[in-house]
């Protein structure tokens, strides 16, 4: 092996490590990781810029842009607090409620922003109620990462998987991922019930309380809401017909989020730019320089060939060990840095003669949303609801959400594995 491979493999892991660690800051520890890809001439700098994806950078800007300033309205609140009502306080049935919303909100904004959102207004009904918060969080990060799995903006991987494969559009992801998305909250919805609805009872006089809250009072800004709810919803459409219209997701996120704030105004202009996650999104650019040093050595493609080795090149052998790999690896480790160092490798199996690459990038796509849940490190969504758990006097810990999330997470990959046979490779 060539001594710049090797520089790449060791740096690699040794940023991979500290990453897992979470001793210093995963944006930091990215960012150096690529510049010492750059520094030590392992890549060179055009090079390396030409491996960043802004087509996925594109996209979280936009979306970042546009959800928080809809936020502002108050109408995520509002929708919560109605779902709880329709639930007529029913802790249950509210833990239920929330999970769906979080769902739906996951596919169709991303499952870090919804989880945000969702997070506090879970706290302010448990507290009306009375009862612990964290069945409820469980839930929802649970939730999170299944109705990210549904669409291309939903979980950072397919955004990423998207970018990488031009061919996977916005509906291409709702048609092959949204029917195990479905199937697999429609398991786990009554598997919620049977866990925690012992753990979240409350009394009569407390969900009559929760009937007397006034939703209307949560609406801080209708003109807003009113321009809000439009531009997102032409963003949503833009999404759907991107494929006819020419256009990458990044730029229908990207018009969609200037032009709400030209409606807008300057005033909400810097709000809009100080919200955005700009530590995410440097994450990502130190990550795709650092997995770029790894592609120009050569490191992916013998990656590539010994996985095909293994499998001997069987398309279904191959689809179910991405699948459970994934799955298995994203549960213990990000999954983000995970999807960036497998996407080149699956690119490179199709030039080694796998010629049918759709299986692999669902069984991708699948094995590193599902398995987010597999444990509390696995996916941003699981750290984000815990950190902010834990600031309100509910720590959640990593066993405590692994003997719920792990056992789930398999269920999740065994339905996958299942649909993945039975869909492709039948």
């Amino acid at each position: 092996m060539e001594q710049q491979a090797i520089w790449a493999i060791g740096i690699f892991l040794v940023i991979y490590a500290l990453i897992i660690a979470e001793k210093i800051h995963r944006t930091i520890v990215a960012m150096i990781g690529g510049g010492l890809m750059v520094v030590l001439g392992i890549v060179d700098q055009e090079t390396a810029v030409h491996h960043i994806d802004f087509n996925t950078l594109g996209l979280l800007i936009g979306m970042m842009i546009l959800v928080n300033i809809t936020a502002e309205t108050g109408v995520f609140k509002y929708i919560a607090v109605v779902a709880a009502k329709k639930a007529r306080g029913e802790p249950v049935r509210i833990l239920i409620a929330l999970a769906l919303i979080t769902a739906v909100g996951s596919a169709f904004l991303d499952n870090v922003t919804t989880v945000l959102l969702m997070v506090p207004v879970t706290f302010s009904i448990t507290r009306q109620l009375r009862v612990n918060p964290i069945p409820f969080l469980i839930t929802q990060i649970l939730a999170s990462n299944v109705g990210g799995t549904a669409t291309l903006i939903g979980d950072p991987p397919n955004i990423m998987i998207g970018s990488a494969v031009k061919e996977l559009t916005f509906m291409a992801f709702i048609e092959n991922l949204g029917p195990i998305a479905v199937i697999i909250m429609a398991v786990h919805i009554p598997l919620f019930i049977l866990l925690f609805r012992n753990q979240i009872q409350t009394t009569d006089e407390l969900k009559r309380s929760m009937m007397k809250m006034d939703e209307t009072q949560l609406i801080t800004d209708r003109k807003l809401l009113k321009k809000s709810l439009t531009v997102l919803g032409l963003t949503i459409l833009g999404f759907f017909l991107h494929q006819l219209l020419h256009l990458e997701s990044a730029t229908v996120a990207l018009a969609g989020a200037f032009l709400l704030l030209l409606f807008t105004g300057e005033h909400v202009m810097e709000e809009a730019f100080a919200r955005v996650e700009w530590m995410t999104i440097f994450f990502f650019v130190g990550l795709f320089v650092l997995v770029s040093g790894l592609i120009e050595t050569g490191v992916i493609s013998q990656l590539a060939k010994t996985a095909i080795e293994l499998t001997g090149g069987d398309l279904t052998a191959t689809s179910m060990l991405i699948l459970w790999l994934s799955a298995i690896a994203s549960a213990f480790l990000d999954n983000i840095p995970f999807v960036a160092t497998m996407i080149p490798m699956i690119q490179e199996m199709g030039n080694m003669g796998v010629s049918n690459l759709e299986p692999l990038w669902w069984s991708l796509a699948l094995g590193a949303c599902l398995g987010g849940n597999g444990s509390l490190i696995g996916a941003s969504a699981n750290v984000i609801v815990a950190g902010m758990s834990g600031k309100e006097g509910y720590p959640i810990s990593f066993v405590q959400f692994f003997k719920y999330g792990f056992p789930l997470m398999l269920l999740s990959i065994i339905l996958s594995s299942v649909y993945v046979y039975i869909r492709y490779l039948m």
